[in-house]
C-alpha cells in the first residue's frame, strides 16, 4: 500500500505542467509595461491573430504571455476597451469588436471608393422603391408643393458583408421620369442621375442628430432595438441650385466614426500679412454628400456626435 502511494505521487509529479514562458519580453524603461502590452495586443488585432468576434484567452492566460502581473494586463485591456477594440463581458470573457471606421465628414468620395480604399466590398441592397406624395418635411426641403409626386427609394448599404448604412432617399418625380424602373442596386445614383437626366449634383447641406434606433431599422442594420446610431439628413443641390434630393441616413454607431478637418482662423491674425497668406493657401473643406445615392456616400462615427450643419461651398 505504501509502495503504491508512492508510485501515484511520482506519476503525478512527473505529469505536472512546466511554467508557461513568456511570449513577449516586456522591457524596463520609459514605455509603461501595460502600455507594451497593449502595443503588442493592438498588433495582434491588427494582423488577424484574433479576429471580429473571437473570444480573447483569460487574463491569466495573457498574463503568462507577457510575463506580467494580472494589473498589467487588466489595465492594457481597459485602453482597449475605451477604444472600443474589444468587449469585456462578466462571466463571458472578452472579444473582438469590429474596429470602427474613421471617416471625413468633409470628404467627397461616394460610399463605394471609401470602402473600397479601406479593402471592403461595397454593396448596395434595395429595401424600397415606390411613389410618393410629399409631406411637409419632403416639400419643405424639395420646395415642392405639399402633395407633389416624389419618388422613394430606400438602400441598405453593406461593406464587406455588413450592413453600415440605411438610406431613405425623396426624389422630385417629375425632374426623373422612368426613374424607378432603373437599376438602383448597382452602381452610383449621383452618376445615373447625370447620366441620364443631366442632373449633377454640386453640393449638399447636412446636419447630424445622435439617435436611438426603432425596431425596425435596427433589424436592417443588424442591431438591436434601441441601438445608438447617427442621423444624417441633408438637401442636395444640383448646379442650377435647385434642390434635387432630401434624404436621411441612419449610420451605425459601432462602426463608424467621422472626424472635420477645418482651417482655423481668428480676427486677430488678420494684421499679420504672413498669417493671412498662409491661411488663403489652406485647403478648403468640401462638403461630402455623405450618403450612398450617388454611388455611395461615406464616410462614417460611427460615435454619435452634437447636432452640426456642414455645408458645401
Amino acid at each position: 500500500m505504501i509502495a503504491y502511494n508512492v508510485i501515484t505521487i511520482r506519476a503525478a509529479r512527473k505529469r505536472s505542467p512546466r511554467p508557461t514562458m513568456a511570449r513577449f519580453r516586456l522591457e524596463l524603461g520609459p514605455v509603461p509595461l501595460h502600455h507594451q502590452v497593449y502595443l503588442d495586443l493592438v498588433s495582434a488585432l491588427d494582423s488577424n491573430e484574433w479576429r471580429p468576434g473571437d473570444r480573447l484567452p483569460a487574463e491569466r492566460e495573457l498574463a503568462g504571455r507577457y510575463g506580467c502581473s494580472l494589473i498589467t494586463v487588466r489595465r492594457a485591456l481597459s485602453e482597449l476597451a475605451r477604444e472600443q477594440r474589444i468587449e469585456r463581458t462578466r462571466g463571458r470573457g472578452t472579444f473582438v469588436l469590429h474596429p470602427r471606421l474613421d471617416l471625413n465628414f468633409g470628404g467627397n468620395r461616394g460610399f463605394a471608393d471609401e470602402m473600397l480604399t479601406r479593402g471592403l466590398d461595397p454593396a448596395t441592397r434595395l429595401i424600397a422603391a415606390r411613389p410618393e406624395s410629399a409631406g411637409e418635411a419632403v416639400a419643405a426641403a424639395l420646395d415642392l408643393e405639399l402633395g407633389s409626386p416624389t419618388l422613394y427609394l430606400e438602400r441598405l448599404r453593406l461593406a464587406g458583408g455588413e450592413p453600415l448604412l440605411l438610406e431613405q432617399v425623396h426624389l422630385p418625380a417629375e425632374r426623373f421620369p422612368g426613374l424607378l424602373a432603373s437599376d438602383l442596386e448597382h452602381g452610383s445614383l449621383y452618376d445615373l442621375l447625370t447620366a441620364r437626366y443631366g442632373t449633377r449634383i454640386v453640393r449638399a447641406r447636412e446636419a447630424l442628430e445622435p439617435v436611438l434606433l426603432h425596431a425596425r431599422e435596427a433589424r436592417l442594420l443588424d442591431q438591436r432595438p434601441r441601438a445608438p446610431a447617427l442621423l444624417i439628413e441633408g438637401t442636395a443641390f444640383g448646379a442650377d441650385g435647385a434642390p434635387v434630393e432630401f434624404a436621411r441616413s441612419y449610420v451605425r454607431g459601432d462602426r463608424t466614426r467621422y472626424y472635420v478637418e477645418r482651417v482655423v482662423v481668428r480676427a486677430s491674425w488678420d494684421a499679420d500679412p504672413a498669417t493671412a497668406e498662409a491661411g488663403a493657401a489652406a485647403p478648403a473643406l468640401q462638403r461630402s454628400s455623405h450618403r450612398s445615392r450617388d454611388s455611395s456616400p461615406t464616410n462614417a462615427t460611427t460615435t454619435p456626435t452634437p447636432t452640426t450643419t456642414a455645408s458645401t461651398g
